[in-house]
């Protein structure tokens, strides 16, 4: 067989690319659908997410580098003439067909690659030594979410191709009989001699072109930014102490093995009372448990072997403000904090700048899971770190 195609049949590298790529597309498929279907709850059970997750990525991966080269390869031969070039139309479809399956072999692994490259901290490594994150891509939860709803739309896509592609040549073996299948899996030699070709010009394989663009320009999402979480102002304090927040991000960040990610709760609302004269007061915030966005682990986080939103919906923080033990020092809010519905005790630290009526802050304190009651049948950090950063910045003005 060689290795080169002929007006006949496709070669030997060809024929490698095809069913290489073929089985990597399906493997990908398979093992991205099963492991969206995995428990969750126990470390083995989140151990096994990851792995599969990992596994899913290194195949895309994979898929990716080989549907470069097959491209590159196709690029440089001719294409076995068709059997029918009278049916035109059938002709065009064939070939829109191929163009889409293409374009998916490119856009599908690479969306896969940009999602992870934007994704907060990190999930699910890809199982190969040429780092993880693409350059320039930065590290954007909505962004990151705009990659997702392209990805997983984008893969029945493709799933639906490669079926109109496997059905067009289930009809020619069937149907037609006429040895297209020969061309790519049998013996080159017995492959029919396609009769002379009608000139056509350049515009249908252009117009092929297009409609496979066509198809995947028409999964990929609009730009629809995510609204900047927006706090609800707490009750109004006493006339010339009270501070109603404006603006602000309570954000949380956890480890999953070993891999920071990033987070942040939507709704939340401060009652803050602050005495810029003495630089004392208090504060007590109130968060909505239930809003806490966290990359592709938010809805293991809030269940119920972690912050169990269902049985305990607010989370509460209750301190005293007391100021600075030197001018160069922060402020510090010492108190009580509820999470999961244990108590305990609470130190925050933070920056704090007045102006007027406008006031800016911004601090982050450490706590362990293990004091909540948290993550209980989580014993070691190898999948879920123990410590879970805390932080927050607002504008205020007061009342």
């Amino acid at each position: 067989m060689r290795a080169r195609n002929t007006a006949r049949a496709y070669g030997r590298v060809a024929r490698f690319f095809h069913w290489t790529v073929a089985v990597l597309i399906l493997a990908a498929i398979i093992i991205g659908l099963y492991a969206g279907r995995l428990p969750e709850g126990t470390e083995a059970q989140l151990r096994a997410i990851f792995t599969a997750y990992s596994v899913h990525k290194t195949v895309g991966m994979v898929a990716l580098v080989l549907a470069v080269l097959r491209i590159l390869w196709t690029l440089t031969q001719p294409r076995p003439r068709p059997l029918h070039p009278r049916r035109r139309l059938e002709t065009l479809a064939a070939e829109a067909v191929h163009w889409a399956l293409w374009i998916g072999m490119l856009v599908m692994p690479l969306s896969g690659w940009l999602l992870h490259s934007a994704a907060p901290g990190g999930f699910s490594d890809i199982l190969w030594p040429f780092g993880q994150r693409l350059p320039l891509v930065p590290e954007d939860a909505a962004l990151s979410e705009r990659f997702a709803a392209f990805h997983d739309l984008g893969w029945w896509v493709l799933a639906g191709l490669v079926a109109l592609h496997v059905l067009g040549a289930l009809k020619h073996a069937i149907i037609d009989r006429d040895g297209t299948m020969i061309r790519m899996a049998g013996d080159p030699e017995r492959a029919a001699e396609p009769p002379p070709a009608p000139r056509s010009g350049i515009l249908p394989h252009v117009l092929a072109a297009l409609a496979g663009l066509a198809i995947w320009l028409g999964v990929a999402p609009g730009p629809r930014g995510r609204p900047t979480p927006q706090p609800a102002a707490g009750p109004a304090a006493q006339a010339g102490s009270g501070w109603a927040v404006e603006r602000g991000v309570l954000d949380i960040e956890v480890r999953q093995a070993g891999n920071a990610v990033l987070g942040e709760f939507g709704q939340w609302q401060a009652d803050i009372d602050y005495d810029p004269q003495s630089r004392s007061g208090r504060v007590t915030v109130e968060v909505d448990v239930a809003s806490l966005t966290l990359g592709a682990v938010g809805d293991t986080a809030k269940g119920p072997d972690f912050l169990d939103a269902a049985a305990h919906p607010t989370a509460r923080f209750e301190a005293q403000i007391l100021p600075p033990q030197a001018e160069d020092q922060p402020h510090m809010a010492q108190g009580l904090l509820t999470i999961a519905g244990q108590t305990v005790e609470a130190a925050l630290p933070f920056d704090l700048s007045v102006a007027g009526d406008l006031a800016q802050a911004r601090g982050r304190m450490q706590v362990d899971r293990r004091d909540f009651g948290i993550g209980a049948g989580y014993a070691d950090e190898s999948t879920v770190g123990f410590a879970v950063g805390i932080g927050f910045e607002l504008s205020a003005k007061r009342q």
